[in-house]
């Protein structure tokens, strides 16, 4: 236990260690009274989902990244009215972005009103950015490993095929035209047949060619390119093919640019997401190096604190079961409180393994996420141990096992994702037994707890029944 305390001490040690600019719009365009490069990266940002918070802290690492990378671009936020204004500020003051303030565009093709994606016809915002000679448009879960500026080079619109046969508009390049906006805004008023409802239907729609256009090369005197191309796989690499390999190698072109459009609760910003996907830990290696983890360390200190509370009370608090004796009632009564107070230990033992999960900041770095996790765990199975007098090793086999998962998803010189895949099956398929051997453990020690006569106070006045064996 001791060694515990010390283990939570260093984990609250490595959390305190961790411790736009005024545009006019009219007629479709935004003015930029600003610009000082005459190209530009840009994103957009809107409210409205629950990961509203994760979004933003994405975009901000996301922009610290270019400008690390010394990209010779303006950095744009295209952000909607609703987006508080302390965030703006931020963007501008300290990630110097220029935020461009928009209405939100009517999606008419949502039919649910809490689709995450309806919304995202703010895009097309970015051909409004007539100041900008060529922009690139992101999404911010894009993981930048390299400088990109060549793709200003390219034509009035150029994407990658993830899919082989849809682009994926999580980057692609674009020339700013009033014309073209307000023909898009035209469609959407119209209704014009969108597949999904979303950015990537719209525009691949509007652009149902580009898979048979050329693909492009940046041309070695620096000269801008006409019209549309598609950008080799490199500039918008799916995480896939990482956890495929586990390293990037895509010969036909750079390796620039990383997307994660999977799941989108295993975007690269949330803490259980490695070791889980391997390539959250870079993620977070950028965001260490420019916003940091500041704004989430109160709250992971204030639980630390009160973890480490917990096991220290419930050390001290530890019950003297020779003091205890063994009762027998077969009433009815006995045996349904009996039975409930069965289900209350075992849901206090779930418990103990999922409110951890929950009330952790979201965005924490990995180690720090996991490391609270196991602390609160630990203390929470603290508190089930000594409430129903259960054995302290069966109640810790899942942590144990949670740890080893763990280490065996995060080990390094897998030489590929099969084989990864084929260590954590086996390692859950040597670990069951242990498993199911710790519940029948907690089941059969809940059953002599709940018969002890200092656990379960006595029902009646009755004597006790003939043949009570005391401990003492």
């Amino acid at each position: 236990m001791s060694l515990l305390l010390v283990w939570g001490f260093w984990v609250l040690m490595i959390a305190t260690a961790s411790i736009g600019i005024e545009t006019t719009s009219f007629k479709g365009e935004n003015r930029i009274t600003n610009r000082v490069h005459r190209n530009a990266y840009a994103t957009m940002m809107y409210m409205g989902t629950p990961r509203d918070y994760e979004f933003y802290v994405a975009t901000r690492v996301m922009l610290r990244s270019l400008s690390r990378l010394g990209v010779e671009a303006d950095l744009v936020v295209i952000a909607s009215f609703d987006v508080p204004l302390h965030w703006v500020r931020t963007l501008e003051q300290e990630d110097g972005a220029k935020v461009v303030r928009v209405k939100n565009l009517n999606n008419p093709y949502c039919i649910n009103p809490n689709w995450r994606f309806k919304l995202t016809l703010n895009k097309l915002y970015a051909w409004s950015l007539v100041d900008y000679d060529r922009v690139v448009m992101l999404d911010a879960d894009n993981l930048f490993l390299q400088n990109t500026d060549e793709l200003f080079q390219c034509g009035q619109f150029c994407a990658v095929f993830i899919n082989p046969c849809i682009f994926h508009t999580g980057l692609f390049v674009l020339q700013p035209s009033k014309k073209v906006f307000n023909d898009m805004i035209h469609e959407i008023e119209i209704g014009r047949e969108n597949q999904d409802g979303a950015d990537q239907g719209f525009i691949g729609g509007h652009f149902p060619d580009l898979l048979d256009r050329p693909m492009f090369y940046p041309p070695s005197n620096g000269t801008k390119l006409q019209g549309n191309y598609r950008l080799p796989l490199g500039y918008q690499m799916d995480a896939s093919y990482y956890y495929l390999k586990l390293h990037w190698s895509v010969p036909c072109g750079p390796n620039s640019v990383i997307t994660f459009p999977g799941a989108p609760w295993l975007k690269p910003w949330y803490w259980w997401s490695w070791p889980v996907l391997p390539l959250g830990i870079q993620w977070h290696e950028q965001r260490r190096l420019t916003v940091g983890y500041g704004a989430e360390m109160i709250a992971v200190l204030i639980q630390a604190i009160v973890y480490l509370g917990i096991i220290a009370v419930t050390r001290l608090a530890r019950p003297n079961l020779s003091k205890l004796c063994y009762r027998h009632d077969d009433s009815k009564s006995a045996f349904l409180l009996r039975t409930g107070l069965k289900l209350i230990a075992i849901w206090s033992i779930l418990a103990a393994y999922t409110v951890p999960f929950f009330v952790i900041p979201c965005t924490v770095h990995p180690l720090v996420g996991w490391s609270l996790y196991l602390l609160g765990a630990f203390a929470l199975s603290c508190i089930t141990v000594n409430a129903f007098l259960l054995p302290m090793l069966p109640v810790l086999v899942p942590w144990v096992g949670i740890l080893g998962a763990l280490l065996v998803m995060a080990y390094p010189w897998y030489n590929d994702g099969v084989i990864r895949a084929m260590s954590v099956f086996a390692y859950a398929f040597c670990a069951s037994p242990a498993l199911w051997m710790a519940m029948v453990k907690i089941k059969s020690s809940l059953h002599v707890s709940l018969e002890r006569e200092g656990f379960l106070p006595k029902l009646s006045e009755s004597t006790a029944p003939a043949g009570s064996n005391k401990l003492y």
